[in-house]
């Protein structure tokens, strides 16, 4: 198999990348290295583990997704690339399997995510019960072994996935005209079915997602769905994250139309209370 490179962002979850790299430690397959770009107000320690850690810190005052992970790409030496989010859990045959797919087909992979509660992997754990206790998205459909291609570019999701990087030179990267939170991940989906890349659901990837307070509804980050939804517009017709707006527009937070979005007030205490989940 290809050597892979592991990329994350971590942004003060410490904690949750320690439990990542000790699903690295207990993969089948080994990562080459794990490069982290690190955007914590206080910079993360040194991880050790059997394989190359590399710590590259990226000091902005937002949260710079797309130049993050760009950062990463340009700093991995492999040729194919493993981004997980910092949340997540690789499972034994996740890289595996993910890598045996990258071999065969030049494409961009996505990994099956099961989603932890509040109490799993909080200090030793084990794959068997995680697996049976995470639960599955409501939306996104992994077949059990496999691939899957999947024909919607917007359900790609950037919390797991796996691309050459030479496909990822020619895509671009991630636009970095995305700040913040919000329409980065699909409008690389997108770029990525324009460049007649396929999207490949992939059986038996399986990575677990570690809880983490969050709002179910990200009223927080307004201001940064608003510009990359407007962005996003301009470039592709059609407004994303519409059931995000939809439900900011309930709120009398924004009024939106055809062309343009309008912030009408900023969330209140209220609204942040109301919009919590503890999940994300």
């Amino acid at each position: 198999m290809t050597p892979l490179s592991v990329l994350t962002l971590v942004k003060d979850r410490e904690p949750h990348l320690i439990q990542l790299i000790e699903g690295l430690k207990r993969s089948a397959v080994a990562p080459a290295e794990l490069i982290v770009v690190d955007m914590s107000s206080t910079p993360v320690a040194q991880p050790e583990a059997p394989f190359p850690v590399y710590v590259h810190r990226l000091q902005t005052g937002t949260l710079a997704l797309a130049a993050a992970r760009n950062l990463a790409a340009r700093h991995a030496r492999s040729a194919h690339l493993l981004f997980l989010d910092v949340d997540c859990i690789p499972m034994a045959q996740c890289l595996g399997r993910m890598g045996a797919v990258l071999d065969e087909d030049d494409a961009l992979l996505c990994a099956d995510i099961r989603y932890l509660g509040p109490n799993d992997a909080r200090s030793a754990w084990n794959e068997e019960v995680l697996l049976a206790t995470g639960r599955p998205h409501p939306v996104r459909s992994f077949p059990a072994t496999g691939t899957r291609r999947e024909t919607n570019p917007g359900l790609f999701w950037s919390l797991a996935f796996a691309i050459r990087r030479s496909r990822f030179d020619a895509l671009g990267g991630f636009d970095e005209a995305f700040v913040g939170y919000g329409a980065e991940d699909t409008d690389f989906g997108f770029r990525a079915e324009h460049a007649q890349t396929p999207l490949i659901f992939v059986g038996g990837a399986i990575a677990c997602h570690q809880y983490h307070d969050s709002y179910d509804l990200p009223v927080q980050h307004l201001d940064d769905i608003v510009r990359n939804a407007t962005i996003f517009k301009a470039r592709w017709g059609w407004w994303p994250m519409q059931g995000w707006l939809d439900a900011f527009v309930s709120m009398g937070l924004i009024d939106y139309r055809d062309d343009s979005i309008r912030i009408l007030r900023r969330p209140n205490a209220a609204d942040l209370i109301a919009a919590h989940s503890g999940q994300s």
